[in-house]
């Protein structure tokens, strides 16, 4: 397949172009660039210098990928910005590449980043990801798969998010939030278990009340969160792989986790 690139753009003799690449009306790609086979620009995309993104992407107008980090720590080092396969990306999004040098602000495969989205330096955003309009991640935010953003919330730097989350829309996250977990409120809380996205994702039955009964227990009201917390990682060996990596993240966070919401033990409604 051959490469389409429109009278008006301007693509750059250093840049890389795979097989079936259309590049849009006013493009602009710059010296360093690698565009996979199949992704198309539409009209008006900037691709900086130092951005890969994959094959059978489709990028929409006014969108800059590779931008400089907004951040007062970036001396012009030499950075990247990592884009994977099967990504949507529509109009007016911005993805900052990293600071530090050789770091990498990075996209993962078949993830749908809606209107206005900016992505800051260094942020890492896994497989299969939804993020709605005007959501904004800063620096060093990591959001593992599956999950997904209701529109124009917005996440505090080096905050981390699980897989399989629901972020609600408009709400800011200050804290990390675990996996398989719904959240909203101001300030913001773990409201539930996200119940219809395991579903959807084929999580096997017993394995979702596993889920459940750990975050019943975990953030009984009858008991301390700390005491309760204690007593799962010791206890994790016996424990689904799902559980496991819940008590994992809360090992590994640096910010704090968003607690239940204030007053209610961790019941939502059974998952048959």
């Amino acid at each position: 397949m051959s490469v389409e690139v429109h009278p008006t753009a301007l693509v750059s003799p250093g840049a890389e172009l795979g097989s079936g690449v259309v590049v849009g009306p006013y493009c602009v790609v710059e010296s360093g660039a690698s565009i996979g086979t199949g992704t198309i620009l539409s009209a008006f995309v900037h691709v900086y210098g130092q951005v890969s993104i994959g094959t059978n992407c489709r990028v929409h107008e006014y969108t800059a990928l590779g931008g400089d980090p907004q951040d007062h720590n970036f001396k012009g080092e030499a950075s990247r910005v990592r884009i994977g396969n099967d990504n949507i990306i529509r109009e007016n999004v911005t993805i900052n590449r990293a600071t530090g040098e050789g770091c990498e602000t990075v996209v993962g495969d078949g993830c749908f980043i809606m209107d206005s989205v900016h992505l800051a330096h260094n942020v890492r955003v896994g497989n299969h990801v939804t993020i709605a309009n005007k959501v904004g991640l800063s620096g060093f935010v990591t959001v593992d798969d599956y999950t997904v953003f209701g529109g124009m919330a917005g996440v505090h730097q080096f905050v981390r998010i699980g897989s399989y989350c629901m972020i609600g829309g408009l709400y800011r996250v200050t804290k990390d939030v675990p996996h398989y977990t719904l959240a909203s409120g101001e300030p913001l809380r773990l409201t539930g278990l996200n119940s219809v996205g395991l579903r959807r994702a084929n999580f096997p039955l017993e394995t979702r009340r596993a889920i459940l009964a750990f975050y019943r227990e975990l953030y009984n009201t009858e008991k301390l969160f700390t005491r309760s917390l204690k007593t799962a990682l010791e206890n994790r060996a016996s424990a689904c792989p799902e559980v496991r990596l819940i008590l994992e993240f809360y090992e590994s966070s640096t910010r704090g986790v968003t607690f239940w919401t204030k007053g209610k033990s961790a019941k939502p409604e059974e998952d048959e």
